[in-house]
C-alpha cells in the first residue's frame, strides 16, 4: 500500500509513524509513506510561498488556493500513476471512518490523503480532484492531519503480514460487527476482581462462546446502534 499525503506540516507526521506498527510495517515494505509540503507547489514566482487567499463572498477566514491543491495532486498521481490512486480528502463533510470504509480503502493499491487547513479549500478541488471525503467524527479539528494518521494507522493495521498475528486484528471491536469482548492477563486476582473461570478453564468451545455473549452484550448496552445494524445483518 502507498501512502501519499499532502499537508502545509510534514513535521507533525514525523513522531505518528517512527514507531510501532507503522514503523515496523514501514521496515517490511509492505507500506510506503510519502509526505509532501503544499508550500512547495505555490507558484514559483511567489517568494513567499501563499497557499492561501481570502475567500468570495466576504466568509471570515482563509481558504486555500486550488492552484497549489492542484499541482501537489497531479504530481502526486504520476508518481503514482501504475497504482490508480484514490484522492482522499479529509473532511468533516466526508463519510464518517468506520470499519467497512477501512476494508475498503485497504483494497486500494494507492492513497492520496489531501490534508486541508483554515476554513477549507476551494471548492473546485473537491469536484475535480477528490474521489472521497473521509470524516473522523462529527466536530472540527485544525487541520486534516491527524485525521490523515488516523486512517494511515486503521488502514495498515488490516494489511497482511502487517500485525503477527491475524487473529489480533480479526479479534478487534468492529471486525465483527462487534466491540470487542473483555481481555484479561495474569495475575489472576487483582484487587478483590477475578479473572472470569471460563477463561481458565482450557475449554477451547466454552471460552469463544463465552467471548462471543459478552461481544454481544457489551455492544448491546454500550453502542445500540451497533447492535441495531449487526442485528439486522444476522436476518
Amino acid at each position: 500500500m502507498f501512502f501519499d499525503i499532502l499537508t502545509l506540516f510534514p513535521s507533525m507526521f514525523q513522531g505518528a509513524f517512527s514507531d510501532s506498527i507503522i514503523k515496523r510495517a514501514l521496515d517490511k515494505g509492505l507500506i510506503s509513506i510519502d509526505i509532501h509540503n503544499i508550500r512547495d507547489y505555490a507558484d514559483e514566482n511567489d517568494r513567499h510561498k501563499t497557499v492561501d487567499d481570502y475567500p468570495y463572498g466576504g466568509d471570515a477566514g482563509m481558504l486555500m488556493k486550488p492552484e497549489p491543491l492542484a499541482r501537489a495532486i497531479k504530481d502526486a498521481e504520476e508518481r503514482y500513476r501504475e497504482h490508480n490512486p484514490a484522492v482522499v480528502f479529509l473532511s468533516p463533510q466526508g463519510e464518517l471512518l468506520n470499519h467497512s470504509v477501512v476494508e475498503s480503502l485497504m483494497k486500494e493499491k494507492s492513497l492520496i490523503l489531501l490534508c486541508g487547513r483554515y476554513k477549507g479549500i476551494d471548492e473546485r478541488i473537491r469536484q475535480k480532484y477528490v474521489d472521497r471525503e473521509i470524516s473522523i467524527g462529527d466536530y472540527v479539528l485544525s487541520g486534516g492531519e491527524i485525521p490523515a494518521m488516523v486512517l494511515v494507522d486503521a488502514v495498515t493495521r488490516l494489511i497482511p503480514g502487517v500485525l503477527g498475528n491475524r487473529d489480533s486484528a480479526e479479534g478487534d471491536s468492529f471486525y465483527s460487527g462487534l466491540l470487542s469482548h473483555p481481555e484479561y492477563t495474569r495475575p489472576e486476582e487483582f484487587e478483590g476482581l477475578n479473572v472470569p473461570p471460563v477463561l481458565l478453564s482450557g475449554h477451547h468451545a466454552n471460552i469463544l462462546k463465552w467471548q462471543q455473549e459478552m461481544a454481544e452484550e457489551i455492544t448491546k448496552n454500550k453502542r445500540p446502534d451497533l447492535w441495531d445494524r449487526y442485528i439486522e445483518k444476522r436476518k
